[in-house]
């Protein structure tokens, strides 16, 4: 499933210039922690068994239907993580045990700046558990509908827009369709970068093709919708859908009842509102197609209105943004 690209396994002399970019203020901090890691028992060690006893429990973050998740410090090296704690029981009742290994097995290989990482997962007799990184600002969700008018502007959008392409882009390289993007799907770091999250609806398919129906209404592409076969560009479509999102604060084909939403998507029947500008519209026209005629992902990352609206950094942007 996943490239054989070798990962680099850094050294104590490495750390002088793996922090060498960070404020001063960081460095020290940053250089101790590393350095713990590099000194676990853990560190370079596939074989090593972790259990709940290596983790200190802290303040909850939230709760899914299966799952509570709370911020974690590994006692050793005192690194935080977001730690995802699945009962067992839960997941039987729901039937879903199929799904969460999937999902843990999909996530644990794929390693991309914009993809949540998980770290290391193990099991007690009632519960997983599951160390991931920690995302510290939390879901994009909230942040879209904290935004002025409850949605981004233009260089937020895009920048957004591209590190999501970006991300499942290495997933379809890697053989995974995600198959449940939404903004309740994506966290943001601290420094204000896109993590996807949540592969549970995630499929590795050799074959790339796919009829099993799944996913969010809003988000749902007209192959879906029709029942017919489909493949990794679903995965367009609901990036065509996020981008709109980002941009009007709600999706395209939101309606009073699920049978308006279908036939809405069947008819691909998209309003632009009139702040949306000519060359945002054009690249989600682009996405929002039948199948076989959306662009692919390396062309959303190259289109003009990315690469004009990623031009002033995002970083000065979500600073006014929070001052307001």
């Amino acid at each position: 499933m996943h490239r054989n690209i070798q990962q680099k396994v850094y050294q104590p002399e490495d750390l002088a210039s793996l922090v060498a970019h960070l404020p001063e203020n960081l460095q020290d901090p940053v250089t101790q922690i590393h350095y713990n890691i590099m000194n676990h028992e853990a560190y370079n060690n596939q074989n090593y068994a972790w259990s709940k006893e290596d983790f200190e429990l802290g303040t909850a973050l939230g709760r899914g239907k299966f799952g509570r998740v709370y911020m974690a410090r590994e006692k050793r090296s005192k690194y935080l993580v977001a730690m995802k704690i699945l009962f067992k029981s839960e997941l039987v009742k729901g039937r879903v045990e199929k799904q969460v290994l999937r999902e843990l097995e999909i996530q644990s290989r794929l390693k991309h700046p914009n993809i949540l990482r998980m770290f290391t997962w193990f099991y007690d007799d009632r519960k997983i558990y599951i160390a991931l990184e920690l995302a510290s600002q939390g879901e994009l969700y909230k942040h879209l509908k904290n935004a002025p008018n409850g949605r981004f502007d233009e260089h937020r959008a895009a920048r957004y827009t591209y590190q999501v392409a970006d991300a499942l882009n290495y997933c379809h390289l890697n053989n995974v369709i995600h198959r449940d993007l939404k903004p309740e799907n994506l966290l943001l770091t601290e420094d204000d970068n896109v993590k996807l999250a949540d592969f549970g609806w995630s499929a590795h398919t050799l074959s790339n093709k796919r009829k099993t129906m799944c996913g969010t209404l809003d988000y749902l592409p007209p192959e879906m919708v029709e029942g017919r076969q489909y493949d990794d560009s679903v995965d367009q479509w609901c990036l065509g859908i996020l981008c709109y999102e980002f941009l009007v604060g709600s999706p395209p084909f939101e309606s009073e009842d699920a049978e308006r939403t279908y036939e809405k998507i069947k008819r691909i029947d998209v309003v632009y509102p009139k702040y949306v500008s000519q060359g945002a519209c054009d690249l989600i026209s682009k996405l929002l197609r039948r199948h076989g005629l959306r662009i692919s992902l390396r062309e959303v990352m190259t289109h003009s209105w990315i690469k004009e609206n990623t031009k002033k950094p995002l970083r000065e942007t979500f600073l006014l943004n929070h001052k307001k």
